[in-house]
């Protein structure tokens, strides 16, 4: 059965009340939410985060009508809690302040090179570096887009319903964005 088939038949599950089909799509998805929410309020706010983004899907779920994938939905009650989260401290909305400095796209560069000189060392971790400053730097719609897409691994229709945009959007601001860190990495690299 597909995974989505599968999503479908617990959330049908659980709106009729079945709490047991809902704890299933939690211990599901728990982990990407905590990566999700980490990402934008920190290490150690990222579980109460988490746990505060379930409960809403909980209370919301009798809407959850199926226009878009599960995961889909609750990533957005994700994203929506973590910037309430960051604006009742005080701090900026979430999309102007993702740390990604342990993100999972960044998790292999040090097998860039086979030989483990100083040197390659050096370069694995200036590209690393370069990496996260460039799209740290990016407009925070192409910044999204290449986080969904290479941190989260959502499909381009994933992050269409995500972004609420089109998909020759999401495609053209993943372009852009990783055109911006070829341009970036180049130098190094030549």
């Amino acid at each position: 059965m597909p995974d989505n088939s599968i999503d479908e038949q617990l959330v049908l599950r659980a709106q009729a009340g079945d709490q047991r089909a809902f704890e299933l799509l939690v211990r599901k998805y728990q982990h990407k939410i905590i990566q999700l929410v980490g990402r934008l309020v920190g290490e150690a706010d990222a579980p109460d985060v988490a746990q505060e983004t379930f409960v809403r899907a909980w209370r919301a779920l009798p809407g959850f009508r199926g226009q878009s994938a599960f995961y889909t939905w609750v990533y957005r009650i994700g994203i929506n809690t973590a910037k309430n989260h960051l604006v009742s401290r005080g701090r900026r909305p979430a999309e102007q302040d993702i740390d990604i400095a342990d993100a999972e796209l960044y998790g292999h560069t040090e097998h860039l090179s086979d030989v483990a000189t100083p040197e390659a060392q050096l370069l694995s971790e200036e590209i690393r570096h370069r990496v996260e400053h460039t799209i740290q730097t990016l407009p925070p719609d192409l910044r999204k887009a290449i986080t969904l897409r290479e941190l989260d691994g959502l499909s381009y229709e994933e992050i269409a319903e995500a972004m609420d945009c089109p998909i020759g959007t999401v495609r053209s601001r993943i372009f852009r964005a990783r055109e911006a860190i070829d341009t970036a990495l180049r130098p190094l690299l030549d």
